[in-house]
């Protein structure tokens, strides 16, 4: 099957993360319930390999779908940059659970645990962006073994060479503060060509050693449905501050397309859908 028809299955479900008004209020606890029940009969005896995100400080699983881990991402191409607002993966320093949001992705997931200054937390004027200081972003750095160039969505992992690649994510969270000094997203995102591969050259490599598990793509379309793709994913546990600024001018203008925040799939916690670690 070419690539091209398999992309409406791989592209990156985009629900903006806007606030809630004060009118907007949390589902409560048991459309989640019933939004982990569908998922359970939906993939229950179809042969669905280990889901993602989970709890990251707990790589226990009975999904016995195995498969081989990718190769480092130094020896694949990086095909794609976004982020969803608020950690996707719970574990580390972002285990503070920011609620049950509107159901679809938007205002849930997990944000990071600890302190910021009232300079730091400093109101960002920005009426492009839906973003504000304080906020947890959890960014994927997607690489892929097809040879491919960095595009927008998921659809540019693929290829009409390869329609199956290996997939994997590098993943970082970050907190968003209003200071000048803190790191700049545009740096964070960089890339080029080195050894032949495309690579994001500065992703943090002082924020823990990167949790290794074997899961699928995420996103809330994925909250009653199984993601029928295999993904090695790597996430650091660590945060890293980042200046809002820099990322609301990433946003305005990127390779990836990207102008907004991605939803967030609820934390996958069914055994049956989960990887052992590794």
């Amino acid at each position: 099957m070419k690539a091209k028809l398999l992309v409406t299955s791989l592209v990156f479900m985009s629900t903006t993360a806007a606030a809630f008004t004060d009118t907007n209020k949390a589902v409560n606890d048991n459309i989640i319930t019933e939004q982990r029940a569908a998922l359970a009969k939906n993939t229950n005896g179809k042969g669905f390999g280990p889901q993602s995100p989970r709890d990251i400080d707990n790589l226990t699983g009975n999904n016995q779908r195995l498969f081989g881990l990718a190769p480092e991402y130094t020896q694949m191409n990086l095909c794609n940059i976004h982020f969803h607002k608020n950690a996707e993966h719970k574990g580390g320093e972002f285990t503070t659970y920011v609620g049950n949001g509107d159901g679809k992705g938007n205002n849930t997931g997990y944000a990071y645990n600890g302190k910021l200054s009232k300079a730091e937390l400093k109101p960002f004027n920005n009426k492009n962006s839906a973003l504000q200081s304080g906020d947890t972003i959890e960014v994927h750095y997607v690489h892929t073994t097809a040879n491919v160039k960095p595009g927008p969505t998921l659809g540019a992992c693929l290829s009409d060479s390869i329609g199956n690649p290996q997939l994997r994510v590098e993943t970082q969270v970050y907190v968003l503060v209003n200071d000048n000094s803190a790191q700049d997203f545009e740096y964070l995102t960089e890339y080029t060509k080195k050894s032949g591969y495309y690579q994001a050259v500065n992703i943090p490599t002082n924020t823990g050693k990167p949790i290794q598990y074997a899961g699928s793509t995420t996103g809330p379309s994925y909250n009653e449905q199984g993601s029928p793709l295999q993904v090695t994913w790597s996430v650091r546990p660590q945060v890293t501050k980042v200046n809002i600024s820099s990322v609301a001018e990433w946003l305005a203008e990127n390779d990836f397309e990207e102008d907004h925040a991605h939803g967030v799939r609820n934390l996958v916690t069914n055994p049956d859908l989960l990887s052992s670690g590794h």
